[in-house]
């Protein structure tokens, strides 16, 4: 008979396109998914991984097997749900996905209440790009994800995957001191033509919605520098190398040199909690959305 773990990291390897990624996800080392795998090959007498370069892809044999494992996998989500659903208490594991300044700013706690609350619940958290969270949730990788869209990029919700809003995150512009527009009541955006600007990298949702916010206020940005984390976003700020638009959530206290300016309109971010609909009777998935929503207005974000 197959090992139900086995298949898991099998599959795990499959969603994220590396034995690290998949260890990663699965709260292992990149040895222990190898040895899974490894005994995988051994029960199915089948070569499931193969060198390429300095990773590995799946045969077709393994990809056959994943899809296979895709699927008992969700029965075995059904049981547990239904298990879950009798006893009345968040019990099992139950894994999220949340973006960097999510995690920072608002997983810590609620982690830490349903820690409190709900011993018998093992709860994990994974920083995840919300591009990728969707998808990860849709085929049962993670239970929970936390994501964001933007106003002129709403999130997609595939079929089969439910989402409830847990709050508004404003976006400040953020400009050294001494800066012309530093002071300033208000700056709308056709005033920001000629800015040097401070981003993400490209293939991220902020850097998406900056370029594309921008050009519709008619004018190509001059992006300058690109960097993941919003610290060391706020670090080339502190050094007058440019200007930034930077949400509230996660951003702590601004560094000397940086002030906040509002923009007209507004400019934010709707952050989501998504969960497979099968399993939207899990008390695990009520408790964990209910403690999203309050931690959320607790921090600021705006609720309707």
């Amino acid at each position: 008979m197959l090992d139900l773990a086995r298949l898991r990291a099998l599959h795990a390897v499959f969603v994220h396109g590396s034995v690290a990624g998949a260890a990663a996800a699965l709260g292992y080392t990149p040895s222990a998914v190898s040895q899974q795998i490894t005994k995988l090959e051994r029960e199915t007498r089948t070569t499931l991984l193969e060198r390429r370069g300095r990773g590995v892809a799946l045969t077709e044999e393994a990809l056959h097997l994943a899809a296979t494992a895709q699927q008992l996998l969700a029965i075995v989500e059904r049981a547990e749900t239904s298990l879950e659903e009798r006893r009345g208490l968040p019990t099992g594991r139950l894994s999220i996905g949340a973006f960097a300044s999510a995690a920072r700013g608002l997983l810590p706690g609620v982690l830490a209440e349903l820690v409190r609350d709900h011993p018998a619940l093992d709860v994990r958290m994974t920083e995840v790009d919300p591009h990728l969270s969707v998808d990860l949730v849709a085929k049962g990788v993670i239970d929970l994800a936390v994501a964001h869209d933007w106003d002129i990029a709403p999130l997609p919700a595939p079929e089969g995957v439910a989402q409830a809003v847990i709050g508004d995150d404003r976006c400040d512009l953020l400009v050294p001191e001494g800066h012309r527009l530093a002071g300033r009541e208000a700056v709308r955006r056709e005033e920001l033509a000629g800015e040097r600007w401070i981003c993400q990298p490209p293939g991220t949702v902020c850097h998406d919605w900056l370029v594309r916010t921008l050009r519709a206020a008619g004018y190509e940005p001059d992006i300058r520098h690109q960097a993941e984390e919003n610290h060391t976003q706020l670090a080339l700020l502190a050094a007058g190398l440019g200007v930034a638009l930077i949400p509230c959530l996660g951003r702590g206290q601004l560094p000397p040199g940086v002030v906040a300016v509002p923009l007209d309109p507004v400019p934010v971010r709707r952050l989501y909690a998504l969960w497979r609909t099968e399993a939207a009777r899990r008390p695990a998935i009520t408790a964990a959305v209910s403690a999203l929503r309050a931690h959320g207005a607790a921090v600021g974000l705006g609720q309707d």
